[in-house]
């Protein structure tokens, strides 16, 4: 029982402590975002493991619905296509596999968001770089920012080290985009 309330208490501590560093960077992430949407733009979504399934989810609440019947959302998660993923990886290496997606469908007005607990994941970074070479704004989620908060144009920092707990606090802050942006459309 010791484990479960330890891991429950370090939870809700890292959120706690995240919110008053987080507040500003996530309004202006919801504002880019929405701002993208309604000027024809779209959301792009990378991430590796846990963030590629934080990604898909995040696309699929903007394309879906999170709370509220609306138009759908253009975000695409760039991890679900695995032929295009094997494809990459076999042919230019896994380091490129985002970075190739964003040079083929990213354009100036659109937004890539990109989830990596570390902010060292090359793959991710490479996706970054061939944003910001489209001039494509760019958003990371990390946990200690690592190299990609020097990327990126918006940067939601998670304080921590901690794989798991960074996970949790990103998904809060992906729900809080959502409903931001919802409520913006």
């Amino acid at each position: 029982m010791r484990n479960i309330d330890d891991h429950f208490t370090a939870s809700s501590k890292l959120i706690k402590q995240s919110l008053p560093k987080l507040r500003i960077p996530i309004s202006q992430a919801a504002k880019l975002i929405t701002q993208t949407f309604k000027s024809g733009g779209k959301l792009l979504i990378c991430g590796n493991g846990g963030s590629a399934a934080q990604s898909q989810h995040f696309a699929a609440e903007l394309v879906g619905r999170y709370q509220k019947e609306r138009k759908a959302m253009p975000a695409i998660a760039l991890t679900t296509d695995t032929s295009a993923l094997t494809a990459i990886a076999n042919d230019y290496g896994f380091d490129k596999v985002f970075s190739r997606q964003v040079e083929a469908v990213a354009k100036q007005g659109d937004v890539l968001f990109c989830i990596s607990t570390s902010g060292n994941s090359p793959n991710i970074l490479a996706a970054a770089k061939a944003a910001k070479s489209l001039q494509v704004k760019t958003i990371s989620l990390t946990g200690n920012g690592g190299k990609l908060k020097n990327l990126c144009n918006i940067n939601l920092i998670i304080p921590s080290n901690k794989t798991p707990l960074i996970q949790e606090v990103h998904l809060v802050i992906i729900h809080t985009l959502c409903e931001l942006i919802e409520s913006s459309l």
